[in-house]
């Protein structure tokens, strides 16, 4: 589904830059497959995201910076969205790198999958967000240790710390 919207900013703490989902569009997707969409933007960009309550019966997608300087996207901006279910098994990508460590470590697999869909989302955007391959096993590495030193709980504060000791390593 294809729609045209403006990029908007909330006047909020929590939330930012966003792009209002026109009601039949948000109401198509929240029937037949939920939340979990790929959108593309002004033809260019296309990533996995949510459609996000504004808690008045109207749904917005997060936009951030990163996407917003790729695309020149300033408030006002005209945006053009395309949206498709996101039939993906996580909602976002799987690092080779830390599939292949889950493969190898039958108890950081069965933590990281007993995780919700939303912590498994978190771990994997932090673990496939670095460019380079040895980075990525960094993470990977630190988030399965992580897991498993906590009994398959997340201290995110812990994590970053723990991030933060590996790459002095």
């Amino acid at each position: 589904m294809e729609f045209t919207t403006t990029l908007q900013k909330f006047d909020s703490p929590l939330w930012g830059f966003h792009i209002a989902v026109p009601d039949d569009v948000s109401k198509k997707f929240l029937e037949t497959t939920g939340t979990r969409v790929v959108c593309t933007l002004n033809g260019k960009e296309e990533v996995q995201c949510a459609l996000m309550p504004k808690g008045d019966g109207s749904y917005f997608i997060n936009i951030n910076k990163k996407i917003r300087d790729k695309l020149k996207l300033k408030p006002g901006s005209e945006v053009h969205a395309t949206l498709r279910s996101d039939d993906s098994k996580y909602g976002l990508p799987m690092p080779e790198e830390l599939a292949e460590l889950l493969a190898l470590d039958d108890e950081g697999n069965e933590l990281f999958h007993a995780l919700t869909p939303g912590k498994q989302r978190s771990l994997l955007h932090i673990t496939g967000s670095p460019k380079t391959s040895v980075t990525r096993i960094k993470k990977a590495v630190v988030v399965i240790e992580h897991l498993k030193a906590n009994g398959g709980k997340i201290d995110f504060k812990r994590l970053n710390e723990d991030m933060k000791a590996a790459n002095r390593r």
